[in-house]
């Protein structure tokens, strides 16, 4: 936990109710203490499943969803 005094840079990023609902749902079902420590451990996971993560040039924000919604642009109407 000695990372915490060494965080000086701030991420905000923008959740659709969908989105925010499933962090939520997966933060509570492990018992994370806040939706910040639920992102940070999922980029943890995400980037060791993964590798480095690297994106296409000129990818934009719109173009990465959590529940694949943005890649729909969310017209299918599942909630």
């Amino acid at each position: 936990m000695s990372d915490i005094n060494n965080r000086a840079e701030r991420l905000q990023i923008m959740l659709t109710e969908e989105e925010l609902r499933v962090l939520d749902d997966w933060r509570f079902s492990r018992r994370m203490p806040s939706r910040a420590a639920a992102v940070r451990e999922l980029l943890t996971r995400g980037l060791a499943a993964e590798g480095f993560l690297r994106s296409e040039p000129g990818a934009r924000s719109k173009d990465f969803g959590v529940t694949g919604a943005a890649q729909s642009n969310g017209a299918d109407g599942d909630a």
